[in-house]
């Protein structure tokens, strides 16, 4: 839903864990904002790859947003990992 510009999807997993899930989905915003700058990618209509037609450079464009995605989505599975092995530790002892 985010690629699409539709953040209303990030909504139950940042009210599950907002100190952990927010900081990351800015992380990752970040990384897509810095690509796309640095590229001097704009677009003048919001919607992610559907607005490409009005988007320069267009190729970075959808690669800023595959960057940010995959950084959020490593981010994620990295603390949830290492959130489920301390749960599994505090089981254990």
């Amino acid at each position: 839903m985010g690629a699409i510009g539709i953040t209303e999807g990030a909504i139950p997993f940042a009210a599950s864990d907002p100190l952990r899930v927010i900081p990351i989905i800015m992380a990752g915003s970040s990384v897509a904002a810095v690509i796309a700058m640095l590229a001097e990618s704009a677009t003048r209509a919001h919607g992610g790859p559907s607005s490409c037609p009005f988007v320069d450079h267009r190729l970075i464009y959808i690669l800023a947003i595959a960057a940010g995605s995959l950084t959020v989505a490593f981010l994620m599975n990295l603390i949830k990992a290492k959130s489920a092995a301390r749960d599994a530790a505090k089981e254990d002892a």
